[in-house]
């Protein structure tokens, strides 16, 4: 899948860093192998090296330079035609404020057994970005700066040497 260049933020020899492009949430990454695998034994020494840092460097520049609360990394999806890929999921606080706003969510709570160790859950708040931020056909407002604004502060954050 070609990404259209609007959307690039960063990349290295091995990996290119993608604003999600169906994703109205400010930061919402993509982490994607220049290699056509869906497994990470099939990628050469020298991606996997890259990998690790590209991660840190990813997560690093969304908490400090856009203040994510928290940063969700995680591998979903066996799609063909995708290579290996990673989504990185900014949450604000804005957005933990939104997800406990909205009752819907609170149905969630119904399939645990017992009190969560967080008052917050990862899973649910993954997947109140996901139906709100990249599925909704009217997402909701977004504090601070914009999709666009956010990919042209990481591609200076995040600059690195020429692949």
């Amino acid at each position: 899948m070609q990404i259209p260049l609007q959307f690039h933020v960063a990349e290295t020899t091995g990996w290119l860093v993608n604003h999600r492009m169906k994703s109205a949430l400010p930061g919402y990454l993509m982490i994607s192998s220049k290699t056509d695998t869906t497994d990470l034994s099939d990628l050469s020494e020298k991606a996997l090296g890259e990998f690790g840092p590209l991660l840190a460097r990813t997560q690093k520049a969304l908490k400090q330079d856009l203040n994510a609360q928290r940063v969700y990394i995680g591998r979903y999806g066996h799609s063909p035609g995708y290579p290996i890929h990673f989504h990185v999921i900014p949450i604000y606080d804005w957005v933990e404020e939104l997800f406990w706003k909205d009752g819907r969510y609170r149905l969630l709570e119904n399939f645990a057994e017992g009190r969560g160790e967080t008052a917050a859950d990862g899973v649910e708040l993954t997947l109140f970005v996901w139906r709100e931020f990249c599925e909704r056909a009217v997402p909701p407002p977004v504090r601070g700066p914009s999709v666009s604004e956010v990919i042209a502060l990481l591609r200076e954050v995040m600059r690195f040497p020429a692949p």
